[in-house]
Order: structure tokens, then sequence, then C-alpha cells
């Protein structure tokens, strides 16, 4: 139909499904990071659907609900999928290796939800994270009395919760300047046509008289066993050897009367239907999404058809947060992983792009960062009430999946939530503060404002702010984020209860004091500070059995490279809006794994000390720049590794030139990568790569000073000097 028939209608989008419709960045998965150009093509789209009058609405998906009977398989198949096209591109097919990184199914639409949030919101349309499915959410929307929204754009599992009619594409129309109309994804030189584009739907009636004027009972019982989220599909259907076996599902089922019960015990010695008691899985499932949880408009949660619901609703989609979680949730204030886990009770550490083969990356996961995990979810739960402070953790990880590592939070109790009370301090006790350093132009809320402003010794003793009855609680974004990310610092070590700075927080605030002050440097300099605490931040042969590690010239030169490449990986290239075109190194995609996991925890731990903020009434909570916070704090953008993609393949072309270090051959080796990669200012990466070094080799030297043991602090003094004749 006409787009134009939408015109002045609020649309519900199931982001999940939106993200999929996109056609993935080949090379993301090779990458790791957010994704270089998919926001200007998001962002073409919802103007020119804006622009024929349609008025989108966004709902992501909360807490993981239903039953998952394989809990890695996802990202184990998305690692062996890269790990095949990673084989396709060092057997000198680039093309294939392109396309098998395109289909290999990472990153996933949950992973891109901050991404796309962030998106959403700098351009203004609204969207709701539900408490857990989005489509229980959206059919909420569009059936409730004030109709929140006139339809929805989503996949056909909306039937399941009493939606008719379902939009599935927005068909538009471009016209290149090269040739007639035709549907392409959207380009700067395209001019977008309303009058011909169009938008597919599908409809409950259409679909019964289709599949035969079947019962529309029967129609969503053949959509659950079919296969959703919250159900596996019913076993025999797998046997079919068809791609999509609806049909076959709904014969099934009308062969026994449209009685899934009876379904059921017709095949009730097939192995599958006994092990997984199928039919117990198909009550639970049908009773969720009867009676699923949703948030109303003005913040609430909700029961869908709570009159008939049962008591252990919970056994059929999780246990029930407190609301005011919910509703930062659904602002996007907070991410639903940490919720997730303790709601869940359940840790699930999937296996990363690389696959996570080496030893290094496992310790670093179940060992180094699973007290900093442990810590953060005792810091939510001593906020909230007994029964989460009881409640028993397990944590499961993919290369041993039988293996259940459990710990009970109230063995972790108490939280350190009681040192970090002394952080309430006000905007006007900042004020002169941040004046003097004004020159320095550092946001409130930043690591490297916390840092330095406590570098003024009267000014840290002022912040000692223990909250007091009478005290007014913090007001503004800059109050809350700059007060958060204090207690973390305080929390990681980098800051004392004295509100003084540690031999770390003067090593980090000496790196950032080396560059002007950008998210993408501080971000890249804090993580190179916890990477080089964890021992990580080296040139250790990590991941022998991967390739793209340097290759060329001599053992020194090569260890030299792998280190200089390594830091460059923590920060970000200069790249234009577009999908990367360059070379890749399944060696630097297992380091950017590495750094995520680090960065990924340190950011839950982050967001867990804001939170509390809220949940122990140290801020005013009538407000509306929720995710105007989650954007403020640090960490919340993630970098792929191709800086140290470039950086690596830069120095090793040097290696094989007769002289390395002559200005004519940096200058020939820069113009050369430049051709290797068609977006990146490659000159311009390779000034950001030379400041970061430049911080951290600082950084190092000034952790030396003070006393840390760092290790092989030799080897970073020949690597600086080696690098100094190749910039």
């Amino acid at each position: 139909m006409p787009i134009s028939y939408l015109n002045d209608s609020v649309i519900g989008i199931d982001a999940a499904y939106y993200l999929e419709a996109f056609a993935p960045e080949p090379l993301v998965s090779a990458l790791g990071g957010d994704p270089l150009g998919l926001e200007s093509s998001i962002t073409r789209e919802l103007h020119d659907l804006q622009t024929v009058g349609l008025r989108p609405h966004f709902v992501f998906n909360g807490l993981d609900y239903g039953v998952d009977d394989d809990s890695f398989g996802p990202s184990l198949a998305n690692a062996a999928n890269i790990s095949l096209a990673f084989e396709t591109y060092e057997g000198g097919q680039p093309i294939q290796a392109a396309h098998f990184f395109k289909i290999s199914g990472a990153p996933t639409p949950a992973e891109l939800s901050e991404f796309l949030k962030k998106t959403l919101h700098k351009h203004g349309i609204p969207f709701t994270v539900a408490p857990y499915s989005a489509l229980a959410q959206l059919a909420f929307y569009e059936k409730h009395p004030s109709q929140f929204v006139d339809a929805i754009y989503g996949p056909s599992e909306l039937f399941l919760y009493g939606v008719d009619k379902i939009i599935t594409k927005f068909k538009l129309a471009y016209l290149p300047e090269d040739g007639p109309a035709k549907e392409i994804a959207p380009k700067k030189s395209s001019h977008f046509l309303p009058d011909t584009s169009e938008f597919l739907s599908i409809d409950r009636r259409s679909c019964l008289e289709e599949l035969g004027r079947i019962p529309s009972n029967l129609f969503d019982d053949a959509l659950l066993l079919a296969g959703s989220k919250v159900l596996t599909r019913f076993p025999p259907a797998n046997k079919s050897k068809k791609t999509y076996p609806f049909r076959d599902v709904v014969n099934l089922l009308a062969s026994s009367g449209g009685n899934v019960v009876a379904l059921c015990n017709q095949y009730s010695d097939d192995e599958e239907i006994q092990r997984l008691d199928y039919l117990d899985r198909y009550k639970r499932a049908m009773t969720g999404i009867r009676h699923h949880i949703v948030i109303t408009m003005e913040g609430d949660i909700d029961t869908l058809d709570k009159d008939n619901a049962p008591s252990d609703l919970h056994d059929c989609i999780g246990q029930r947060l407190p609301e005011e979680l919910n509703m930062y949730l659904s602002h996007g204030m907070i991410r639903p992983r940490v919720l997730d886990w303790l709601a869940s009770g359940t840790v699930l550490i999937p296996a990363p792009y690389d696959g996570g083969d080496s030893k290094v990356y496992q310790h670093l996961v179940q060992q180094q960062l699973e007290p900093i995990r442990r810590q953060t979810l005792s810091l939510l739960a001593d906020s909230l009430n007994r029964y989460y402070q009881r409640k028993e953790i397990t944590t499961r990880y993919w290369f041993d999946p039988s293996a259940e590592f459990k710990v009970n939070i109230k063995d972790l109790l108490p939280s350190p939530k009681g040192s970090l009370g002394s952080w309430n301090v006000k905007e006007d006790a900042m004020a002169n503060r941040r004046q003097t350093l004004a020159s320095l132009d550092l946001p409130l809320g930043s690591l490297s404002f916390a840092l330095r402003s406590l570098q003024d010794v009267d000014f840290a003793a002022a912040t000692i702010t223990p909250r007091t009855k009478d005290q007014r609680v913090l007001e503004s974004k800059d109050e809350v984020c700059a007060n958060a990310v204090w207690r973390f610092l305080q929390l990681r070590g980098y800051v004392d209860r004295q509100h003084q700075l540690t031999v770390w927080g003067k090593v980090l605030d000496g790196m950032l004091s080396m560059t002007v002050f950008n998210a993408e440097q501080e971000r890249a300099a804090f993580l190179a500070v916890e990477l080089l605490r964890f021992g990580l931040l080296s040139a250790d042969t990590m991941f022998s059995a991967y390739s793209g590690a340097p290759s060329r010239s001599n053992e020194i030169d090569k260890r030299n490279c792998m280190l200089v490449s390594r830091v460059a990986s923590l920060g970000r290239s200069i790249q234009q809006p577009r999908g990367y075109s360059g070379p890749l190194s399944r060696h630097l995609l297992a380091y950017h794994s590495i750094k995520s996991a680090v960065q990924g925890s340190m950011r839950d731990m982050l967001e867990m000390c804001m939170v509390t903020m809220f949940l122990e009434g140290c801020v005013n909570r009538e407000r509306e720049d929720w995710m105007d916070i989650a954007l403020t704090l640090p960490l919340f953008e993630e970098d792929s590794c191709a800086l140290g993609v470039l950086m690596l393949n830069y120095l090793d072309e040097l290696f094989i030139r007769e002289d390395p270090t002559a200005e004519a051959t940096r200058e020939e080796c820069t113009a050369r990568s430049q051709g290797w990669f068609q977006h990146t200012d490659v000159e311009a990466s390779q000034q950001c790569a030379y400041q970061l070094w430049d911080a951290v080799f600082k950084g190092v030297k000034m952790a030396k000073d003070c006393g840390e043991d760092i290790k092989e602090i030799q080897m970073w003094d020949e690597v600086d000097q080696w690098l100094a004749l190749r910039r």
C-alpha cells in the first residue's frame, strides 16, 4: 500500500526487527565495536518516513524471558561463522570472506540496541524499553483505550499477542542520479520518492483464509509451535525438509483436532518431546504471552489480563523487579544486563567474536572479572529488598557450559555502598574548581574532570559530603554524572576514602593530561590503565593460533609492532560514516574481545554506582533527562580495533623497506596505507595513535616510578625509542 496511508500515524516499531531489516555492514564482526555507517542509513530512512507524516515510536526488549535451551548456541555459531570468514580471507578470497562476515549473525540486534538508542535520542525519536518483551509492549500500546500507536511494524509473532494487522516492511523508493526509480539503500546522491514508496503488511484474516480458514486459536498455537523466543520449535516439525515448516505445524496440529495436548500425546515417545517436557513448556509459554508484564505510559508496571493471571506467573516470565528499576530501564538510563543477572539468578558469559579460545581471555572473564561482577551485583542488591539480598547467582561460561559457579548475594554483603555515600557534591561546589580548569574544557561527568579536580587538596576535602536529612538532593544531570563517576573511581581504586588520588588515579590523570579532551581518547586511556592493572597491556603471545599478528622483520620489530598496535586498538580511527574497507587481523579482533569484556564490566559497575544514587533517594527522580545521563557517563560507545589494524599494517610495511626510518619511506608507506584503508583518513588516524601511545607510555612510566610492578618496563622504553624513529 502507498506509504502515504500512514500519514499522521504513530507507528510502534519493534527495534530488534527493525535492525534485522538493515543489511549488516560486512566487516563489523571482523573488527568489533559499533558499526561505522549504520547511523547515517538509519537517520536517512527515519527522516524520509517522517517526511510522509509517519511518527515512529521504537520499543526495545528488556529483560530476557522464557526458556532458553541453548544459551551459548548463538554466540558459538556466530564465532564459528566468523572463523570460517577469516579462513576464507586468509586463503586469498576477500570478497567471499566479506560475504561470510556479513552473514555471520554478528552483531545481533541485542548488541546494537544501545547504538540505536543513542541514534534515536540524538534525532528526537521516542523509544521505550519494555520490562520484558517488546512485542507484548507494542500490543499493549495498540490495544490500550487511548491507542498510543496506530499500527505496529514487526514480526509475525505479534499475532500471538492479539495483534490483527502487522506492517512487515517499508519499501522506500529513491531516484539515483544515474538511473530510474527503485528500492535501494539511500545515499546522499539519491532522492526520496514518497509518491512511489510503499509498505507491506499482513493481517490475521488473510492468513486464516490462506491456511484453509482454520480457527484463530489453532493459528496462534501453530505460530507458537513453529518456534519463537519463548518456545523451541515442535521437535517433529524439525524433521521437515522444508526451510520454514509453518504449514507442516498447522497440518500436524489440525490432525490432532487443533489440540496441543493431543498432539504432544500423539508424539509422547519422541525423545525430544520427553527431554524438553514440551507440553509443560508450551503451557508456560502461552501463559507468559497472555499475561505478559508491560509498562504503562505513567511508568507503572501492569500485567496483561491481570484478573486471570496465575499466582506463579514469575515461573513463566521471570522475577519481577521493583517498578523504580523498570522505569529507569524503560527510559534507557541503564542497560538490562545486570538487572537480568539479578532477576534470573544466572550470569551467562557467551563466546566473543573471535571464539575466545585463548586461555588469556578465559582467565580474564572467569577469574579477573568475576570479582567485579559480584561487586556490581552486590551494589545493586544492597539497595533492594531482602529477597534479592539472599538470591543465589549461578555463573556459566561458554567454554565449559556444564560447570556452574554459585555464590549467594548475602555472602557478598555488605556491599561497598556505604563507603560511597560521602559523594554528594553539588554543582555550585564544583563551579569554582571548574572555572580554574576552564582552559582544559573538561565536562562534568568526565573521568578527566573527576580526576583533575581532585588534585586540589582543598577541593578534594570539600567533596566529602555525606548526605544529611536537611540536605537537598542532586538535581542536574551534571551533578548526577559527576558524583556517579567519583563513586565509580573510588570503587575501582583510583580515589581513596579521603577523596585523594591513589597511585592509579595519578597514573590515569597523567595519561589524560597528555591529550586535549575528547571522549574517545579518554575512554582509550582508561581502558589502557585497566588492562595494565590486569597485566594484559603487553606484547605477550596471547593468541598463537590466530593469524594477523606482525609477520615481517625480526622478533624485536614484531614485538614492538604488536605492542604499538594493541595500544592503538584501544582508540578510534578517523573514519568516514561508511562501512569499513581495509585489511583485517584476527589477532587484533581477539585483543579487542579482551578490551570489550573489560569495558562492559566497567560500564556495568558505573551504571550501578549511578542507579543506586537514585534508589537511595540521593537524586531528584522527577526529570526527563534519563538518556542524557546515560550518554554523559563514560564508556557508552565501543570502538573497533580498526586503528590497531591500521598501525599494524603501516609498521609492517615499513619492515620491508631498506630504510624504514627515512622520512620519504614513512610518507610513502602512509600514502600506500591510504590506498588500503579507503574510507579512513590514514594520516589523521596515525596522529591519534601516536597521541594515545604517548599518553599510555607516560602512564606506564608514572606507575613504575610510583612503585607499581610493571611488567617488562625496559621493553616499553625500547618500543618508545623504536617508534619515535618511525612516526
